[in-house]
């Protein structure tokens, strides 16, 4: 089948940002989301296009607009999490996000009254029922189709990286799992999510897909929800690896990589380089060490199987992209990268809050929330 794909700007971004609702007082995850949506209709009746629902009714999601700047993004991001405020506040739901939720149990959520969602859950019984999850989506643009897969499976050397720094699920369901990310081990259960294959053309991904819908797996392209993608609706390629960041500085910072290695690859491209690649069982082992381990994983670099560990390889990323990101406009944003290696991510800070209340999953809450609410200090 042919799917075409739109025009877009190159290097132009957008933000998807899933966030949770929890009570105020008990710090449980609150099927708020009906009620919410329904307070933020646009004047006309129609759904708020950068406030939709997700999956579950414990769950808002913020998308902004097509930018040029990270920061602007960012910007975006917080105006309409105002906006959400405004209504959640007097509701006494408060917003959140991390990979999963540190206590709530899956049995207990209620499913978003969308067909698709019923669907979904009608095919994927126990395993969707526990995506109880959330992430974050980067688009970056790109301005010719043919570049779309050698970015793609270019990209797919630096997904440990993205895992590491986003990783922001250690507890799930009440209970330490020992992985920085079990979001990314829960969400790969579903059939067409996890790693995508590596494609040499768009028109090998045309045939896949085409494979797909005759036999019956999806019903549309969108529904394949693989960790990089393309969104053909939009002319983007899509990150979708992260775990839900707990800050707009975090998400700024992966916003700031994924628009810098996209430009990096895409300039490649232009020159006339080859894109390197690597065997997919490398980058299978990088995915499982990145939620795992976290920033403590080694990660293997090349096809030849060198290795480093995934803070050293990361501070010497943001010093290659420092000049694209320059020339972008996110110099600051990409800083943001080097400052979760000093801070810690999600899945550390949440850690050390437990250990420091006694093993307290209230108080990690708690520290989520003021963290997304005020940022961090």
């Amino acid at each position: 089948m042919r799917i075409d794909f739109a025009k877009s700007e190159r290097s132009t971004l957008g933000i998807e940002w899933e966030l949770a609702l929890v009570d105020h007082a008990s710090g449980e995850l609150a099927p708020a989301a009906p009620e919410i949506l329904g307070a933020v209709e646009l004047p006309d009746g129609l759904d708020n296009p950068h406030i939709t629902a997700e999956l579950l009714t414990n769950t808002v999601e913020i998308v902004t607009g097509v930018h040029r700047t990270v920061a602007d993004g960012v910007a975006d991001l917080m105006r309409t999490i105002d906006a959400v405020r405004e209504v959640a506040d007097p509701m006494g739901v408060e917003l959140m996000c991390a990979g999963t939720h540190p206590f709530s149990q899956w049995f207990m959520q209620q499913v978003t009254d969308k067909e698709r969602y019923q669907t979904l859950i009608d095919r994927t019984q126990w395993w969707g029922r526990q995506m109880m999850i959330w992430g974050v989506h980067v688009h970056v643009g790109i301005e010719d189709r043919d570049k779309i897969m050698p970015i793609m499976n270019g990209l797919l050397r630096w997904l440990p990286h993205f895992q590491s720094l986003s990783a922001s699920s250690p507890f799930f369901a009440g209970e330490a799992t020992g992985y920085a990310s079990s979001r990314a081990m829960l969400f790969q259960q579903l059939p067409t999510a996890g790693l995508p294959p590596q494609f040499g053309a768009w028109a090998n991904y045309e045939g896949m897909v085409d494979d797909m819908l005759h036999v019956g797996v999806i019903d549309h392209y969108n529904e394949l929800r693989w960790d990089i993608r393309p969104s053909a609706r939009w002319g983007t390629l899509e990150m979708r690896v992260s775990d839900g960041l707990a800050t707009t500085q975090e998400v700024g910072a992966i916003a700031a990589l994924t628009q810098c290695l996209v430009e990096e690859l895409s300039t490649a491209i232009d020159r006339g380089e080859e894109i390197a690649t690597m065997p997919s069982w490398f980058v299978r082992e990088n995915k499982w060490r990145a939620a795992r381990y976290g920033l403590d994983a080694i990660v293997i670099q090349d096809a030849a199987g060198n290795e480093l560990p995934v803070r050293d390889d990361l501070r010497d990323m943001v010093v290659r992209l420092e000049p694209i990101a320059a020339r972008l406009g996110c110099l600051d944003e990409l800083a943001g990268i080097t400052s979760i290696l000093e801070k810690g991510a999600s899945y550390q800070r949440q850690l050390r809050v437990a250990e420091a209340t006694g093993g307290s999953l209230k108080a990690v809450v708690a520290s989520l929330v003021k963290e997304l609410r005020d940022g961090l200090r």
